[in-house]
């Protein structure tokens, strides 16, 4: 876990928006075709107002930063919350803070 990644990448409003509706895709998502639990597709976040390439960029920060896990079915990449990494991060920071 490197938290300096993790700190940049939570320093857009954007990016924080994006891992609050992958909080809970079933209200944020409900009209995705794939089910939900393979992920949320990426063509999905477009409707938050953002073009492709910017959500692209911003969910390979989020992946970089390991906040996301991604899984490729065919043509499509879904994305879902790292909890893991999102826990030791927040464990981390409640103990250096």
């Amino acid at each position: 876990m490197d938290k300096n990644e993790i700190l940049k990448a939570l320093a857009n409003p954007a990016r924080l928006e994006i891992l609050n509706h992958l909080k809970d895709p079933y209200a944020h998502f409900p009209t995705q075709e794939h089910p939900l639990e393979l992920g949320v597709c990426a063509s999905q976040f477009e409707r938050c107002g953002l073009s492709q390439s910017t959500v692209s960029a911003h969910l390979s920060t989020l992946h970089r930063a390991g906040l996301v896990t991604t899984r490729r079915l065919g043509q499509w990449i879904f994305y879902k919350r790292n909890e893991e990494t999102i826990a030791e991060f927040l464990a981390a920071m409640q103990k250096e803070l």
